[in-house]
């Protein structure tokens, strides 16, 4: 079978989510029989690969590739733009992470714009659909009632790394990670951290890892007025996993994510873990972590408090998300894909 795949976002150095999940996808699907091309922006020195420069015009370069290529199907990890130029003359499989541009939540107008204006055709025209976790299939299948069931199937993700040491905990460090934006909940979060009473304030910091996203300047100015509270910018992989090999209790009450795979490398390492009962959140954790409402500060203080005032309760929720957490991996990932995409019928 000849796959060609959009790598791009899994060769950047400053990866988003969608970039993660891209690039445990590639590792794991090359380790496949598959006949596996991959198109980027700059030469990886990776054989085979085909790059192409420019913006508006790498997409139209890297159809003209697919087309000529004559692959079985070409696989789009991050972009709705190469198959809508296609059309129905190769066939191709989207990765829905999200439906985000079609949430109430803050989120880059460019990219809600875009998603927007292509999805629908992207979507009604693809020889198979593939999501990263049951929630966004639910959402997508009500979104468009038209699509098939049998037309998009859930593949998830896989951890980071796929061996990990357990945290040795530093009982001082509360971690959150994500891109700065009001869709993380990072305001509510803080908010949230300020109402714990203050022996737990003192013994536990607040450290809000991720790169500037959009309309974060009061996330920005609560950091700089809550005594407590750090933030560090974006991080390499190396750093990412130093503070996860440390952290306390790991606190993610975002609105809305389509996987959350902050969530999953958490649990690998038995972090304790406080998310939001939205999106795909509670799917990935499970009971092994303490679910909260994330639009209530309340609700966030009360979950905070219960991980951080009982040993017992981190004890107990580090030993299930370890449990949770070997749920998924890269290889049933991909042995998900290779299923849907050979069954698919045209």
């Amino acid at each position: 079978m000849k796959l060609v795949i959009d790598a791009r976002e899994a060769f950047k150095q400053k990866k988003a989510g969608k970039g993660q999940w891209t690039k445990g996808f590639i590792d794991e699907l090359a380790t496949r029989e598959a006949d596996l091309t991959l198109v980027t922006h700059v030469s990886q020195h990776i054989e085979p690969s085909a790059a192409f420069s420019g913006k508006l015009l790498w997409h139209v370069a890297a159809a003209k590739y697919a087309k000529l290529s004559r692959c079985d199907y070409y696989i789009s990890p991050t972009s709705f733009i190469v198959p809508y130029l296609l059309g129905n003359k190769v066939p191709y499989v989207p990765i829905i992470h999200d439906l985000i541009a079609f949430q109430n939540e803050s989120h880059e107008k460019r990219a809600k714009f875009i998603e927007k204006l292509l999805i629908t055709k992207t979507v009604m025209r693809a020889h198979h659909i593939c999501t990263v976790s049951e929630a966004t299939r639910r959402d997508l299948l009500q979104k468009f009632p038209r699509l098939s069931p049998s037309s998009v199937t859930a593949i998830y993700a896989g951890p980071m790394h796929p061996q990990m040491p357990l945290s040795v905990p530093d009982q001082k460090t509360i971690l959150c990670i994500g891109t700065l934006c009001p869709r993380k909940n990072q305001e509510r979060l803080i908010k949230a951290y300020a109402a714990l009473p203050d022996d737990l304030r003192e013994q536990y910091r607040l450290v809000l890892i991720g790169a500037r996203g959009w309309s974060d300047a009061e996330i920005l100015r609560l950091v700089r007025i809550t005594d407590g509270v750090w933030w560090k910018d974006y991080v390499s992989d190396e750093e990412y996993q130093s503070y996860l090999s440390t952290a306390t209790v790991f606190a993610f009450p975002s609105l809305y994510e389509g996987f959350g795979m902050q969530i999953l490398d958490a649990l690998q390492r038995g972090i304790p873990v406080l998310t939001s009962n939205r999106g795909s959140l509670k799917e990935v954790a499970g009971d092994s972590a303490v679910i909260v409402d994330p639009e209530s500060v309340q609700s966030i203080t009360m979950g905070l408090a219960t991980l951080l005032e009982s040993f017992d309760e981190r004890t107990k929720y580090a030993s299930k998300g370890t449990i949770q957490a070997n749920i998924f991996s890269w290889k049933r990932t991909v042995d998900l894909f290779l299923e849907a995409i050979k069954s698919a019928v045209y």
